[in-house]
């Protein structure tokens, strides 16, 4: 299966199969997805979301919650610093496929929407399913 990237919707015309979590594999060229967080506005501009530096990676010391003394390499921890992520227009220009997260139907029935962006903003779209595809 891959990877993919998190594109999370909030453009209302797409429908409700769309709002909220949805997956890709298009936006980034020739790899399928680094897992990075996309989000479309209710205006249609896509943003890329950067946790970036949010968290610190700490060794666990002996005596610390959660330090196993027989798994000496695995002893570290990602802690939240206080910094917060950025939210930035992501300025694409291309088709991709999104689909929901999850879906409660037949996998005959799994819509996915192919959309065009251009600079970033939402141009046309087009909502298929798989059964529509074959």
């Amino acid at each position: 299966m891959g990877m993919f990237d998190y594109v999370r919707n909030s453009y209302k015309p797409l429908g409700e199969e769309f709002m909220g979590p949805n997956h890709t594999k298009d936006i980034e060229e020739g790899i399928g997805g680094t897992m990075s967080q996309y989000w479309i506005s209710p205006e249609g501009q896509l943003h890329l979301i950067d946790y970036s530096h949010t968290a610190d990676f700490v060794e666990l010391q002996e005596g610390d919650l959660g330090y196993e003394p027989e798994k000496k390499f695995l002893n570290f921890v990602w802690i939240p610093n206080g910094s917060h992520g950025k939210v930035r227009p992501w300025n694409l220009t291309k088709y991709i496929t999104i689909y929901p997260q999850e879906w409660g139907g037949k996998w005959e029935d799994w819509p996915d929407c192919r959309i065009h962006f251009k600079n970033g903003k939402l141009q046309d779209f087009e909502i298929l399913t798989k059964g529509d595809q074959k």
